[in-house]
């Protein structure tokens, strides 16, 4: 991570904001042609909402009318990108190729918690034991192989022991009525046994099949911790540790770990500390021009670090984020958060300001040209985030 005698280079938050620009291919000039390049990009996509998905790809794509059609053909139809469980137990979209560096790097340990925490809560409520729930994921697997893809309804009818109910936490104020058919999947799904299919509707239905996860070999732990944090830092360096923690949901020793296995490079940050990738310590100039954009609630830029005041001023956070910290729709000015963007019931896209200083007539120009341009490839379609934040309310007329 840097020899004794390396030069530190500092790295201010304007190259910090170019590097986003076009790492990010948020810039005009630096817009991808396909979903694939996005994912790419970024590594990951959030796939909690699966609108985020479409709206992250559109706002980066040279041809944004293209997006469903693009989107829909990578997902589910040459299966490109795929929909899965990562990072701090979130779903996100990956590229196919590195579905087994995910889940060598962060699943297995989440995976393994999920399964005793099932069969530990199914004890408790003296449902059926282990050996019982083994017969049951071997069915359910097998039988999603036979239909290709499956609702959890319709796979019930194929399993009928997955309707098996059982209390959980029995007796507290949070207690509840549990099926085998949802804790099992969602066990499967962090295992990486199976993924997110096609949604029941639109690409904007949060209902969905599941699907067998492709195969992937299996990694060691800290190879494939290492690989997903240099991807990371190529798409988001330069970074704190305490940013790739956060990210990663990572002990810090893993971190550090992986840190000096890719050879991270040391660089000094307002924030203190920061890491890049071996040969990206050179200066990266600004795009030719500023630019605007109109990123969905969870967008990967947004969410992609923890110490985000180099982009987003502190007074402008309470509109933005709820209040387990997701972010909703986001307004951007050459690099920098200025406010939020909702769109109305007769399909109008229609943004506000937040920046107290006001962002000036240029960019208000670019906003609303990005605002005609989400409406024009967004159609007949509407979209509402899953994570309701105050500015975005605000916008719509919901009262909180």
């Amino acid at each position: 991570m840097g020899g004794a005698g390396d030069v530190v280079r500092y790295i201010d938050g304007a190259e910090r904001r170019a590097r986003l620009a076009l790492r990010h291919r948020l810039a005009p000039t630096a817009r991808a042609r396909t979903p694939e390049e996005v994912a790419d990009a970024l590594l990951a996509l959030h796939g909690s909402d699966p609108s985020t998905v479409y709206l992250a790809v559109g706002a980066r794509l040279a041809d944004p009318s293209v997006t469903v059609r693009e989107t829909d053909r990578a997902l589910y139809r040459d299966r490109t990108l795929v929909r899965m469980h990562g990072m701090r137990h979130t779903v996100f979209v990956f590229p196919a190729g590195r579905t087994a560096v995910v889940h060598a790097s962060t699943g297995l340990a989440v995976a393994a918690r999920e399964r005793a925490s099932l069969l530990k809560d199914m004890a408790k409520a003296g449902a059926p034991d282990a050996a019982w729930l083994k017969e049951v994921e071997e069915s359910t697997l097998a039988a999603l192989g036979r239909l290709g893809q499956a609702t959890a309804a319709e796979l019930t009818r194929e399993e009928p022991r997955l309707r098996e109910q059982f209390v959980h936490s029995a007796g507290k104020s949070y207690e509840g009525v549990h099926s085998v058919s949802t804790r099992l999947l969602r066990v499967l799904g962090v295992e990486g046994k199976v993924v997110r299919g096609r949604p029941l509707g639109s690409w904007t239905s949060s209902q969905f099949r599941w699907a067998l996860a492709p195969e992937h070999p299996e990694l060691d732990e800290a190879v494939a911790q290492a690989e997903l944090l240099r991807h990371w830092l190529t798409a988001c360096g330069p970074a704190t540790e305490a940013d790739l923690k956060w990210w990663t949901g990572w002990r810090v020793t893993d971190v550090r770990r992986a840190l000096a296995a890719i050879g991270a490079r040391a660089v000094t940050l307002d924030e203190g500390t920061g890491y890049v990738v071996e040969g990206d310590v050179d200066p990266v100039a600004a795009p030719r021009e500023p630019w605007a954009a109109l990123l969905p609630a969870l967008d990967p830029t947004a969410m992609g670090w923890q110490a985000r005041d180099w982009f987003l001023a502190p007074e402008v956070r309470p509109a933005l984020f709820d209040r387990s910290g997701n972010v909703g729709p986001t307004v951007w000015w050459d690099g920098r958060v200025v406010g939020t963007w909702a769109q109305r019931g007769d399909g109008e896209v229609v943004w506000r300001v937040l920046e107290p200083a006001g962002v000036g007539r240029d960019a208000e120009a670019a906003i609303a040209g990005e605002a005609e341009r989400l409406r024009g490839w967004l159609g007949e379609t509407r979209v509402t985030p899953r994570f309701r934040t105050a500015g975005e309310k605000e916008l719509m007329g919901v009262r909180s």
